[in-house]
């Protein structure tokens, strides 16, 4: 069962630029940051605030590090702006499992590793409306790692 939005991606040109117009603007503080070199992305996550399933919610900042990297092509396309929305659960294997049943396509066999260590996959988007869909499983959040 979807417990919350864990987060919104946001494509960028400019990962630190864009984590600087967030904390001038709104006094988001960066949680997290990471590169992840399968997807081809260096990342910040920015908590927003805690959920009462104990998760959070988060903006997640996304750089490309590569241009055939899939926010990379997206981002040549699109230009910056919401990239994807993430749904939290408990449960992505059974949750993805149930979408697929309902007859929407599910990009990955098997979930894959996200940021924070959490485990993800996504929908595609024109099953959800032309929105890319994330379902993610969070690992258990113990301090802050920059």
């Amino acid at each position: 069962m979807l417990t919350r939005i864990d987060h919104i991606g946001i494509a960028c040109h400019d990962l630190d630029a864009t984590v600087e117009f967030y904390r001038a603007t709104y006094g988001f503080e960066v949680f997290h940051t990471e590169v992840n070199e399968e997807q081809g992305v260096r990342e910040a996550m920015l908590k927003i605030n805690e959920t009462s399933d104990g998760g959070a919610s988060y903006l997640q900042l996304l750089e490309p590090t590569r241009e055939d990297s899939a926010v990379g092509k997206w981002l040549a396309k699109n230009g910056e702006g919401v990239h994807h929305i993430a749904f939290g659960t408990a449960d992505v294997d059974g949750d993805a499992a149930d979408i697929r049943e309902k007859g929407v396509r599910v990009l990955y066999d098997e979930p894959r590793r996200g940021s924070m260590g959490s485990r993800i996959t996504f929908l595609h988007p024109k099953d959800c409306h032309g929105v890319l869909t994330e379902l993610v499983t969070s690992a258990p959040v113990e301090s802050p790692e920059h």
